[in-house]
């Protein structure tokens, strides 16, 4: 039982919010019951659960060490309103995409909610794979996987250059469409096909010149009325089932 917010476990959990930390060790830490069971039942390895006292732990089935901590230690780690009382500690898992369907490419997202709700859009889309580009907000960030729902656990999510992957993507029969605001075409006036990679931009400033002038068509969502644009994780919804209609 750990009483003390001092103790060293306790000061090593709360590090892992920090990305220079979880990179370092190649781990970071979800809450909530929701979260640790679909943890569990993706085969990621938990490497050990953290559980408030009198907070009966999920169904294991595993041999996974787990530490018991008081109540205010447990407040003192957690980072929502209501904590449940569990956490764990996850080892980072890499998985392998087949790219048997659509793929989505994030340029420089920054809002860990808005890449977060993304990724569990794209995995409930069927996408195959997520690719973050330079300047995306990690997703190991602690708002992110909250706002992935778990989808964290089921949907292969890696960093890389887009450009290079742009190039390979096409090489291998992928038409690469890049969300815009003007000189783009009707998303609707389009036919998808099967293999098509989707690029979406950042929040303020969309996908850069550089990724437009390398995709294959640009696209638009029509506004109907006053609003200036979508936020960019309703964007990503509208046309990443579109793609998959």
């Amino acid at each position: 039982m750990i009483t003390s917010i001092k103790n060293d476990k306790v000061k090593m959990w709360k590090k892992l919010y920090k990305r220079k930390e979880r990179m370092k060790t190649k781990t970071f830490l979800i809450e909530g019951f929701h979260l640790v069971e679909e943890a569990l039942k993706s085969n990621w390895t938990i490497i050990e659960m953290i559980i408030q006292e009198g907070v009966e732990p999920p169904l294991l089935g595993k041999d996974i060490p787990i530490i018991t901590v008081k109540s205010n230690v447990f407040q003192a780690l957690s980072q929502t309103d209501t904590p449940q009382g569990v956490a764990a500690v996850v080892a980072m898992k890499q998985l392998v995409s087949t790219r048997s369907s659509a793929v989505l490419l994030i340029d420089a997202i920054q809002d860990p909610g808005n890449l977060g709700t993304i990724i569990r859009t794209a995995d409930a889309a069927g996408f195959s794979e997520v690719i973050l580009g330079e300047g995306t907000v990690d997703v190991f960030n602690d708002k992110a996987i909250r706002a992935t729902q778990g989808s964290l656990f089921h949907i292969p999510i890696r960093q890389a250059s887009l450009p290079d992957e742009i190039k390979q993507l096409q090489e291998a029969g992928f038409t690469v469409w890049a969300s815009a605001l003007e000189k783009a075409e009707v998303y609707t006036s389009l036919k998808p096909e099967r293999k098509t990679a989707l690029i979406l931009g950042n929040e303020a400033n969309g996908v850069q010149k550089e990724l437009m002038s390398l995709a294959d068509k640009c696209v638009t969502i029509p506004i109907y009325g006053k609003a200036e644009s979508l936020n960019v994780s309703v964007a990503a919804g509208v046309l990443m089932y579109y793609l998959q209609a």
